[in-house]
């Protein structure tokens, strides 16, 4: 089961229990004050007949036919939905002795000594109340009574009981409990449909970070989910990229290392060849070619080393870029500039085509580097007295470098390797080949940059390299 699931079934199990037991305390809350209300109002009528009884010790015949028609007469009142056909009030009046002088339905013969606590305590000058089933074990004959003393120049000549079946109010309970129960279910309904979203928003992280360790899992480029700043989730997504820098700083190491080995086994071996043979007897002339292969093969080290420490900045960099509006004729001036000697000695032409509106937005040194690294291809490779061309078209999306040479292209066997670390072609003049670095380190810039480099043979001849960074936007 997922994640998810679990957390939306717990909150659900949860949140029914909780509205199960907050409706069950509200229908209970509201059953009590249903019978302190009709306490309340028992005791209002108790004291009001006590007084009338007062000025009237013996129950008079009118007292008696207002109860008899009171009976009788036919009710239809709606109080809240329910209609109320008939009157249920009970009064029973005894003297100080606790014999009944009247009792509204008939039922307590006059003379009946009665010990109902309501009027035991009424007749003592204290509140008395008391609830009863007349019917044993019958829920429509439970009452509610309260007693009030009868007073009469200051001594207490009986008292008076009224009492109310509590099964007068049940519609109303009911009523009541149906209202909160809906009220309940729709609260619950909605709260529920709350849940979908909050378990999505909380689980969010989690899929974030899973996708995030999968990445790493799968050497795919992994950049780091966004999950605010403190918290627990972006505690483990800092551990998770404290890990994974670790991790792939120590597989970094190995590769570079295996790389650099490799590279280094051409130019050391021809090294120590040349410096073994230079202890024996040869011309001057040998000497001086031998010479020569060293100062040579120690030059493509260096740079070797240079470019690789170059690239290995740029792969691990984590500051951001510098940025700033650079104007790209200004660009292309600056990097043809700087290989004026070789575009001399090859008699090779520049064309460049660049309205001075036209703008890139990065990091400048970086993007020289970069538009130097192809233009520095572009020259390698064009045969002598050519013409490389330097364009920039700029859209709504970004700016477009293309660096076009008139050479014999790229082989097919390298179309595919062309961006590989240490691959290198031939030179077309004196078949020496480079570091092998250089379009590497050109990605890697374009990759900071969120941008796109391509090379492709054109059909005309020549190769075309399309640089791609992306506006400010």
């Amino acid at each position: 089961m997922k994640m998810r699931t679990r957390l939306f079934l717990t909150a659900l199990v949860l949140l029914s229990f909780g509205f199960y037991l907050l409706v069950d305390w509200i229908v209970r809350d509201v059953r009590l004050h249903y019978f302190i209300t009709m306490e309340e109002s028992l005791v209002d009528t108790s004291i009001i007949l006590s007084e009338q009884l007062s000025n009237h010790p013996e129950v008079n015949a009118a007292f008696r036919n207002s109860f008899e028609s009171a009976a009788e007469r036919e009710l239809s009142a709606v109080i809240y939905n329910h209609t109320k056909t008939n009157m249920n009030l009970r009064v029973i009046a005894v003297d100080s002795a606790a014999r009944v002088q009247f009792d509204s339905r008939g039922e307590m013969p006059a003379g009946t000594v009665l010990g109902w606590r309501d009027i035991a305590l009424a007749l003592q000058g204290e509140y008395g109340a008391r609830s009863t089933y007349e019917i044993p074990n019958d829920a429509e004959s439970f009452y509610f009574y309260v007693a009030a003393p009868i007073i009469k120049e200051g001594e207490i000549i009986g008292a008076v009981s009224v009492g109310k079946p509590v099964s007068s109010i049940y519609p109303f309970m009911r009523q009541a409990k149906v209202r909160l129960i809906i009220s309940g279910l729709v609260a619950f309904a909605a709260i529920a449909l709350l849940l979908l979203p909050v378990s999505l928003w909380i689980i969010h992280p989690v899929r974030a970070l899973t996708e995030y360790a999968r990445a790493i899992r799968d050497g795919r480029e992994a950049v780091r989910p966004k999950l605010g700043h403190g918290g627990e989730m972006s505690e483990l997504a800092n551990a998770f990229e404290e890990m994974r820098d670790a991790l792939e700083g120590k597989k970094y190491v190995e590769h570079y290392v295996q790389s650099l080995t490799h590279e280094m086994k051409s130019p050391l071996a021809a090294i120590q060849g040349a410096a073994e043979l230079l202890g024996e007897e040869m011309s001057t002339e040998q000497r001086a070619r031998f010479l020569k292969n060293i100062r040579a093969e120690s030059g493509r080290m260096h740079e070797l080393v240079d470019r690789m420490l170059s690239l290995a900045a740029l792969e691990k960099r984590k500051e951001p870029l510098l940025k700033e509006a650079i104007a790209v004729d200004a660009l292309f001036a600056d990097v043809s500039d700087s290989l004026l000697p070789q575009l001399q000695s090859k008699q090779v032409e520049i064309q460049i085509s660049a309205e001075p509106e036209t703008t890139l937005y990065g990091e400048y040194f970086l993007l020289r580097q970069a538009v130097a690294n192809l233009l520095q291809n572009a020259v390698d490779f064009s045969p002598e007295k050519s013409r490389v061309k330097m364009t920039a078209e700029t859209d709504e999306k970004g700016t477009r470098i293309r660096i076009t040479d008139e050479g014999a292209g790229i082989p097919e066997y390298a179309v595919n390797r062309i961006f590989d670390r240490f691959y290198s072609l031939p030179r077309p003049n004196d078949g020496a080949k480079s570091s092998g670095l250089g379009l590497n380190f050109v990605r890697e810039i374009t990759r900071l940059h969120g941008g796109k480099i391509e090379l492709q043979n054109r059909p005309a001849g020549g190769v075309e390299a399309t640089l791609f960074i992306p506006s400010a936007g």
